[in-house]
C-alpha cells in the first residue's frame, strides 16, 4: 500500500534547519541524505554515527537507569501530576532557531509531546517554526511518516524511494520464510516491557508476520497493552521475544530473571524448546524508521534459525 500523507508536496524555498526530537526521525532525515540539515537532536538520538556531535535539546525528568519496575514507577509519578516527563532547553531552541521541529504523539514516554514543545517554542521564539508531529500506529503509517518528513524537507521523491526500497526488502524476507502450504508459522509472544508486563502492539505484530510468525495478544494498529502473566502463560507461545522499549540487549539480560522466575515459566513451550530470545528494543523495534527492516531480519533469524542468517545475532539479539 502506498503511504498517503496528509501534507502537500510543495518544496520549501530554502533548506530547512531541523531539530529532531525523536531518534527514528533523526535516522529518517539522515537516510534521506539530509544529515547536514540537522541542527538539534534529542538526548536519545544516537544513530547514525555523527549525530551525537549535535547539541541536544531534551532531557528526561526521571532517572533513566535502573530496572523496568523502577523506571515505570518514576514515570508514573511524573505523569500522575499532569506533567511532561521531558525538559526542553528553550534557550537552545531560541539560540539555534530551527525552522522545522520533528516530534511525536505516539507515546508520552518516547519523546517530547507536541503540547510541551509548543509551550517551549511560544515562550522563547519570535519566529514560529513548523512542528511536524508523528503518530504512527501501524506499519503503513510509520512508512507514511517517512514521506511526510521527505515532503517537509522538500524531497518527496527521495522519501518515496526509501519507502519503496524498505518494502521491497521486507517483502523479500517474507518470501524467504514463507512455505507453500501456509502452515508452520510459529506463534510468537513479543514482550515489550518486563515489569509491569506489556505485549508489543502497533507495527510489531506486522513485523512478526513478515518474519514468518503468528503474533499473540498484541494487535497491529493498537497500542501495546499491559497484560497479566496468567494470560501470557495461557497463550503458551512457540517463541518468545523480549524487546523492552529503550533497552539494549545487555539491559534486558540484566533483568531476565524477572521473567524466568515467573510461575510456570519453565513449563512454557518456548522455554522447553529453547526458543526464547532477547533483542535490542532501543535501536531497532521501537524506532519506526529505516531499521524496521533490520527488525524484520532479526525476527526472521529468531523464528527460522535454520534458514535465515542476516548477521544480527550477538548484537541485535541473543538467545536466552
Amino acid at each position: 500500500m502506498t503511504p498517503n500523507p496528509t501534507s502537500d508536496s510543495r518544496v520549501p524555498p530554502s533548506p530547512r534547519r531541523v531539530a529532531s526530537l525523536l531518534p527514528a526521525a533523526t535516522e529518517i532525515v539522515c537516510a534521506l541524505g539530509m544529515q547536514d540539515r540537522l541542527v538539534l537532536r534529542s538526548h536519545e538520538c544516537d544513530m547514525p554515527a555523527g549525530v551525537e556531535r549535535l547539541p541536544y535539546v531534551t532531557e528526561p525528568k526521571y532517572q533513566p537507569d535502573g530496572t523496568s519496575c523502577e523506571i515505570d514507577r518514576r514515570i508514573r509519578a511524573i505523569v500522575q501530576e499532569g506533567l511532561s516527563i521531558y525538559r526542553v532547553d528553550a534557550d537552545a531552541l531560541a539560540r539555534i532557531a530551527p525552522d522545522l521541529i520533528i516530534t511525536q504523539e505516539q507515546c508520552e514516554v518516547c519523546a517530547v509531546s507536541t503540547d510541551a514543545l509548543e509551550a517551549a517554542v511560544a515562550a522563547v521564539m519570535d519566529a514560529k517554526p513548523e512542528i511536524l508531529s508523528l503518530l504512527p500506529e501501524d506499519l503503513d503509517q510509520a512508512l507514511g511518516d517517512i514521506v511526510r518528513i521527505g515532503i517537509a524537507l522538500g524531497d518527496r521523491a527521495a522519501a518515496e524511494g526509501l519507502v519503496g526500497s524498505m518494502r521491497t526488502r521486507m517483502e523479500a524476507i517474507s518470501t524467504d520464510v514463507s512455505d507453500s502450504g501456509g502452515s508452520g508459522r510459529p506463534s510468537v509472544l513479543v514482550i515489550e516491557w518486563i515489569e509491569p508486563l506489556m505485549v508489543a502492539g502497533n507495527w510489531i505484530p506486522e513485523l512478526v508476520e513478515l518474519a514468518g510468525g503468528r503474533p499473540l495478544i498484541g494487535r497491529a494498529g493498537r497500542h501495546s497493552p499491559f497484560v497479566a502473566w496468567d494470560e501470557m502463560r495461557d497463550s503458551d507461545p512457540d517463541v518468545i521475544v523480549v524487546i523492552p522499549c529503550g533497552f539494549t540487549v545487555a539491559q534486558t539480560r540484566a533483568e531476565q530473571e524477572r521473567l524466568t522466575e515467573l510461575p510456570g515459566w519453565k513449563e512454557l513451550r518456548a522455554v522447553r524448546s529453547g526458543r526464547v530470545a532477547v533483542a535490542d528494543g532501543h535501536h531497532y523495534f521501537n524506532r519506526p524508521g529505516p531499521r524496521l527492516v533490520d527488525s524484520v531480519e532479526i525476527l526472521s533469524e529468531i523464528l527460522h534459525p535454520d534458514r535465515i542468517d542476516s548477521g544480527h545475532r550477538g548484537e541485535g539479539w541473543e538467545p536466552i
